[in-house]
């Protein structure tokens, strides 16, 4: 079991453990390089008609492809970094200045933390929810979700408090955003835990942003509020069972 930090979601390092026999507690060296890319994940959220925010198709190579992006969605916009997270390689700027400054500061800093400089630009969403399903898949195509998670109160794109559920879901919202969790799972065969994070806006319209394919630190809450043991889950699952809890 390679824990929660980035190592769980290496795909290196999970294709290595394979090829030595040895069994790989998370998921497929495939679901992992697949959803580790933001840009890849975007494109099969779209291809699924799961909802997703305005941004650059693929990655944005130079500054006018940005700035024409920019022009035509309006500001404020987004740099991310493609393979990113935790915050780094992303700068949210608000006029052409600042998003020249900063392609190539937000480039620089993914290229340092995560070996890849590829960038994208996104429709910055004012005041947002940000949910986070999570979900489990285990190797006979079953997925279920187990609730979400309300990670709004962040400090630097960093998660201080997680609500759950939220406050906010409808019940209505709550299956709909359940289901394009679960849709976006089934789509790359995703077996193990992961999550799959929407932002919601101040309408009530959610879209997908991205997709954790490992378990997160805050797995935890989840396993408070369901009495579901998360860790024992993926180890049952990867040694071949099929999930005992259905939706």
């Amino acid at each position: 079991h390679p824990g929660y930090g980035f190592l769980s979601e290496n795909a290196e390092f999970a294709e290595l453990c394979q090829a030595s026999g040895i069994t790989f507690i998370g998921p497929s060296p495939h679901a992992i390089t697949l959803m580790g890319s933001k840009i890849k994940a975007r494109d099969l959220a779209k291809e699924v008609g799961v909802p997703v925010v305005p941004g650059t198709e693929g990655g944005a190579t130079d500054v006018k492809e940005a700035l024409a992006f920019a022009k035509k969605t309006g500001y404020p916009v987004m740099i991310k970094a493609s393979a990113g997270g935790g915050g780094r390689g992303l700068r949210v700027v608000r006029t052409d200045t600042e998003l020249r400054e900063n392609m190539e500061v937000a480039s620089r800093e993914a290229q340092a933390s995560f070996g890849d400089g590829s960038v994208f630009i996104e429709k910055y969403i004012e005041r947002p929810h940000h949910i986070e399903f999570q979900i489990l898949g285990d190797r006979h195509g079953n997925i279920i979700h187990l609730g979400e998670r309300d990670c709004s109160i962040q400090r630097r794109h960093q998660k201080l408090i997680e609500i759950a559920p939220s406050l906010i879901l409808t019940p209505k919202l709550r299956a709909e955003m359940g289901e394009a969790a679960i849709t976006i799972a089934r789509a790359v065969k995703y077996d193990n835990a992961g999550t799959v994070e929407f932002l919601l806006d101040q309408e009530g319209r959610f879209y997908f942003i991205e997709m954790n394919p490992r378990i997160q630190v805050e797995h935890t809450v989840t396993e408070q509020i369901t009495a579901i043991d998360i860790v024992r889950n993926q180890i049952s699952i990867a040694a071949g069972k099929p999930l005992d809890i259905q939706q």
